[in-house]
């Protein structure tokens, strides 16, 4: 079977389209667009990017983009209740191009991270969050400082399992827990400085992508390698993609470090 924008266009309107929602198809973009008919808010995709990775992945591609359109569109229509439910109050990694604000022009709460990553904040959903925006603070009678006091503490109540793995002389470290704030992770200080303890070699951290944080300890230039090579798999191919790039861990400080074959700055 060969799958192109109008057979992947016709799925999607298929497996997505009820009596409570539009959808719309831009030629020029190739994009589908989903809303919701009684609030207008809805979730833009682009075809071609599901269709290339529908050739790799088949059903799986489509059954992925449907999920998260399926449970965006869900966040998008819960009420977010944050006074009594602060425990559901977590942040989240992405990367310095995801949008500011929401489609409606409503600027979500976020901070600058590293000179590759933000930090925002969302409310749990169960599935899946809701970013908080200026509007849903002023609604609650929230500040910043309050929710990221909240998010911060709560991200270090999160499991901290390992699986590890040794490539060449190098350990690998992955969590992947797939709650939606394995990246988020990277902000549980105590967690990390606990690791870099056990660090041999160069402590590195990446985040590819939410699902996903990899530390390692560096003994070679193999390993850099590696690293550069296991997190690019990881950007191309995860949920909401952050940064292939790794970060050098030292003191709580987080640096680039960019790697081309066995040349590192």
């Amino acid at each position: 079977m060969k799958m192109d924008s109008r057979k992947m266009r016709k799925e999607l309107e298929s497996r997505l389209g009820n009596e409570s929602r539009s959808i719309s198809y831009d030629r020029e973009k190739d994009q589908l667009r989903i809303e919701n008919t009684r609030s207008g808010k809805g979730i833009t995709v682009s075809l071609s990017g599901i269709v290339a990775k529908w050739h790799s992945e088949k059903e799986k591609a489509i059954d992925e983009v449907v999920y998260y359109i399926e449970e965006g569109l869900k966040a998008m229509d819960d009420t977010v209740q944050l006074t009594e439910h602060e425990k559901k109050i977590f942040p989240v990694i992405r990367s310095t191009s995801f949008p500011a604000e929401a489609e409606e022009g409503v600027p979500f709460l976020y901070e600058e991270h590293t000179a590759e990553t933000r930090i925002y904040y969302a409310y749990d959903l169960g599935n899946t969050y809701r970013l908080i925006d200026s509007r849903i603070m002023k609604k609650e009678g929230w500040d910043e400082a309050r929710v990221k006091e909240i998010a911060l503490f709560n991200v270090r109540s999160l499991s901290t399992t390992l699986k590890e793995d040794n490539v060449a002389g190098n350990m690998f470290y992955f969590l992947n827990t797939k709650d939606g704030y394995d990246a988020s992770r990277i902000l549980n200080k105590v967690f990390l400085s606990d690791i870099q303890k056990k660090i041999t070699g160069t402590m590195a951290v990446a985040v590819p992508h939410q699902d996903v944080l990899i530390i390692a300890d560096i003994q070679n230039d193999t390993g850099y390698d590696v690293l550069a090579q296991m997190t690019m798999g990881f950007f191309a191919n995860g949920p909401v993609p952050i940064t292939a790039l790794s970060f050098l861990y030292e003191d709580g400080n987080l640096e680039p470090i960019f790697i081309l074959g066995k040349n590192r700055r």
